[in-house]
């Protein structure tokens, strides 16, 4: 639980330093006048925000529905996907590929928070020493750069670094919080909802703007949910329940105490809450936290740039697991830097925590009204929840994300474009990237044959060769077709190898597989042609070594004893090229194929010795 505190909670746990002040901000499109109702009002709403939002729909319902234990948006697309494989529903179609806008906009997410959360902290000096305003953005780059450096050492180093960090964050957020409440206890009264149900009644124009800033009060919501498969359910509830939102409440109200008593404190409620003598200990503090926030949306990208890539929405990328007990522990160098540039680009770009609160929300609001429509879908569907109670509880959440949504779409001009465009660029990423995978599949598939067909031809001599000594191994995804290698080795240079082995790879989801359960051979009828397929299972924590796996294999099974260190090794490359055949449109065949350049490198990934490992291509037309 300690390093789901120092990862998990970052983002929503440090909403505090900046949600009060935007709301009430002066230089805000629509700001709340500082009145003592509208104060009242907005801590209201914001503290049932938080409450039906976060603990409700997220921690309550939204992380029941989890695919091998992994979390998030990705989670829930890949439970809508398998149930409609299954019935064929085109509802569930449509919804997966609202789910994947969803994922789009969290990316969006992620490259936005480290901005916002690292500026909102370092602008903390200015509060201290105003002459310092212009070494915010060089230190906020400082830290951030710092922070994308240190994300290979793995999630659960950092975390156990973050944990106490936050566990001390929290405490301080809380205990000045109770400060502020003490000089001003008539605060407590706006955990009545009436408080927050009068202010958008009475003042709805006004309350309306105002919801685009609340949301910024349940930011991190997704990413708890994507970093599930880090730490687990129990972790992140027990400790959202126990310590994060008690916190995060208790700064809430105490910063409302502080309006209400001075209104004049509205330009930092957050950092005028704590003494003189502790504020710039609290902008150190709020630094750090603000790293971690960070961390939480970092982490949830690998997570749902990884499930995306299984889905088949992305490439193979190159993933580094970096724990034995968790296997949504990952680190992805590929996101890693393509996040760092970005959220760089967007520190200089707006240079200000209050100018990238605008475009905030709207990633926010779109990815969570999507997660419920899809959490209630898969309720339904799964486990068979009684339709008229989905239709209330979709009914009253779904009527509060939506009008959260429609707030936010009132800053599009304002910043809220932002994420849009990021959502829609990787959107259109994502989905070109399966519907080519889908054309070349097609295509591979047809070029490859059946493999016991090709088999069958071999032995009756109508693909005529000539045996060479020693074994070849041909990777392939399965036994269902012919390695497109071992083809052309076979038409074009008329050879084949004594041993033929073709080795299909299968990831379990377990950190490591016993030995005797690593290997399945099977001879594909035959037992005396020195062909045969070998299925390999490993382990998330294990590194995929072809050569250590062909070591294991049993001599009789193998059709003869193999000289290992003379194994050659062959794979098949796929060249892509742009046909005439109106598969696509040609901007979208360019983005495929460009997109195909940064799949891991094969010979890499499974360890194959490179000078013993020969690469066959041949070219596709998209």
């Amino acid at each position: 639980m300690i390093g789901a505190l120092g990862v998990v909670f970052g983002d929503i746990g440090t909403s505090p330093i900046y949600t009060l002040q935007t709301l009430f901000n002066p230089a805000d499109p629509h700001p709340v006048p500082i009145a003592t109702q509208n104060v009242y009002g907005v801590v209201s709403l914001v503290f049932w925000s938080v409450m039906i939002i976060v603990t409700v729909t997220y921690v309550l319902l939204a992380m029941r529905a989890d695919n091998d234990g992994e979390g998030g948006i990705m989670a829930l697309i890949t439970l809508v996907r398998r149930w409609a494989s299954r019935q064929g529903r085109k509802s569930a179609v449509l919804l997966a590929g609202l789910g994947i806008f969803g994922a789009a906009l969290f990316f969006g997410d992620s490259m936005i928070t480290p901005a916002i959360s690292v500026l909102s902290a370092v602008e903390g000096l200015r509060v201290v020493e105003p002459e310092l305003d212009n070494l915010i953005v060089p230190i906020t780059v400082v830290i951030i750069v710092a922070l994308f450096m240190v994300q290979r050492r793995g999630t659960a180093a950092v975390g156990r670094v973050f944990g106490p960090v936050m566990i001390a964050w929290f405490a301080a957020i809380g205990a000045f919080g109770i400060a502020g409440i003490a000089g001003h206890p008539e605060i407590l009264k706006v955990l009545s909802p009436t408080y927050a149900l009068d202010f958008l009644a009475g003042n709805f124009g006004v309350a309306f703007f105002a919801m685009a800033a609340v949301v910024l009060a349940v930011t991190g919501a997704e990413a708890l949910y994507a970093d599930m498969g880090h730490f687990g359910r129990k972790a992140i509830t027990r400790g959202w329940l126990g310590l994060v939102l008690p916190a995060c409440v208790l700064s809430y109200f105490g910063q409302g105490a502080l309006l209400l008593a001075d209104p004049a404190n509205v330009s930092s409620p957050f950092f005028l809450l704590v003494p003189g003598w502790g504020r710039l200990p609290m902008v150190l503090l709020a630094t750090a936290a603000t790293v971690i926030a960070s961390q939480a949306v970092i982490t949830g990208a690998y997570s749902v740039a990884s499930q995306a890539a299984r889905l088949g929405y992305l490439p193979r990328l190159r993933i580094a697991h970096t724990s034995e007990s968790a296997v949504g522990q990952i680190y992805v160098p590929w996101i890693n830097w393509v996040l760092m540039v970005s959220v760089l680009t967007l520190v200089f770009a707006f240079r200000s925590s209050t100018a990238l609160a605008f475009a905030f929300g709207m990633a926010v609001t779109g990815t969570i009204t999507i997660t419920t429509l899809l959490f209630f879908y898969v309720a339904r569907r799964k486990w068979g929840v009684s339709p008229w109670l989905i239709g209330i509880g979709a009914t009253i959440l779904l009527s509060i994300d939506l009008l959260f949504l429609a707030a936010n779409m009132t800053k599009l001009i304002h910043g809220a474009w932002l994420p849009l465009l990021i959502g829609l660029t990787a959107f259109t990423v994502m989905t070109t990237w399966q519907r080519g995978r889908q054309i070349v599949t097609a295509e591979r598939e047809r070029a490859e044959g059946s493999l016991r067909e090709f088999i069958e031809q071999l032995r009756d001599g109508r693909l005529p060769t000539q045996r060479v000594p020693g074994t070849a191994v041909f990777l392939n995804r399965g036994k269902q077709t012919a390695p497109l290698a071992m083809r052309a080795n076979v038409e074009h240079n008329h050879v084949r190898h004594d041993h033929v082995v073709i080795m299909s790879i299968e990831t379990e989801p377990i950190p490591r597989v016993r030995a005797e359960d690593r290997i399945e051979v099977d001879d594909l009828g035959y037992g005396d042609d020195g062909i045969f397929h070998v299925t390999v299972r490993w382990g998330y924590m294990e590194r995929t070594h072809v050569p250590e796996a062909l070591a294991m294999l049993d001599a009789d099974k193998a059709e003869g004893r193999m000289q290992l260190d003379q194994v050659s090794y062959f794979l098949s490359k796929i060249e892509l090229q742009r046909g005439d055949a109106p598969t696509m449109a040609p901007w979208r065949k360019r983005l495929f194929i460009a997109t195909s350049y940064i799949a891991a490198d094969a010979a890499e990934h499974f360890a194959l010795p490179r000078n013993r490992t020969v690469i066959m291509g041949s070219h596709i037309d998209v």
